[in-house]
């Protein structure tokens, strides 16, 4: 077996990798920051670069132009999803065996993350990439169509345990029920927005979740 080596540490190497990883960071941030107030066709590079503080050669390093950003904004939206709903369901298994048990604690993990935000909830980025779906090559409809089917198994997989295990008269399927979720998640965003009041989405997660009790006969 042959065991690697390590040679002498560049730290000027490190250094530049490290302002260029932060530099891309904040364009992304800046990015998804300005599209989610003005759509993505109506924000131009240059609404980037000033809210980003970077010039168009900085830009243009990290990406070939809006088509390449829309898909690393893509990308980096649903690993933060991903991140964030694995932390809660990690949780939730933490606390409870019961699968209907361990699906509503993470609804409510979930409602107490998002409530406890400062600031309204700036909108979701595949929504917003959903609506203007005609500006997008088919590599980027086809990641959003991939983040939504995602958010739906993910629930499935939460609600086929529960039915494996708990009995419910009603015939509405797992499937059905997890894009009730995604229609929850989306339609409390809109409104939060709207009316600048995060509780409204909040609201929305407890909503469904009460449901969730009802379906299956929670006590």
């Amino acid at each position: 077996m042959q065991y690697y080596t390590p040679g002498p540490v560049n730290r000027q190497q490190m250094n530049t990798n490290t302002r260029s990883n932060s530099s891309r960071e904040r364009i992304l941030a800046c990015a998804e920051a300005v599209i989610l107030q003005k759509g993505f066709s109506g924000t131009s590079i240059e609404d980037i670069l000033e809210k980003a503080s970077i010039t168009k050669g900085g830009f243009f390093y990290h990406f070939d132009g809006k088509p390449g950003l829309a898909e690393a904004l893509i990308y980096r939206y649903l690993e933060h999803d991903d991140e964030l709903f694995g932390e809660l369901l990690s949780q939730s298994a933490d606390l409870s065996e019961d699968p209907l048990h361990r699906l509503l604690i993470f609804l409510k993990l979930l409602s107490e993350k998002l409530g406890s935000m400062k600031q309204t909830h700036p909108g979701c980025l595949v929504a917003s990439f959903t609506y203007e779906s005609q500006q997008f090559r088919e590599n980027i409809r086809d990641l959003v169509r991939e983040g939504m089917l995602r958010w739906r198994k993910m629930i499935m997989d939460q609600l086929q345990q529960v039915d494996r295990q708990y009995a419910t008269a009603s015939d509405i399927s797992p499937e059905t029920l997890a894009d009730m979720f995604t229609a929850i998640i989306e339609g409390g965003i809109m409104l939060a927005r709207n009316f600048d009041d995060n509780r409204l989405l909040v609201n929305q997660i407890m909503a469904y979740r009460g449901f969730i009790r009802v379906l299956y006969g929670a006590s």
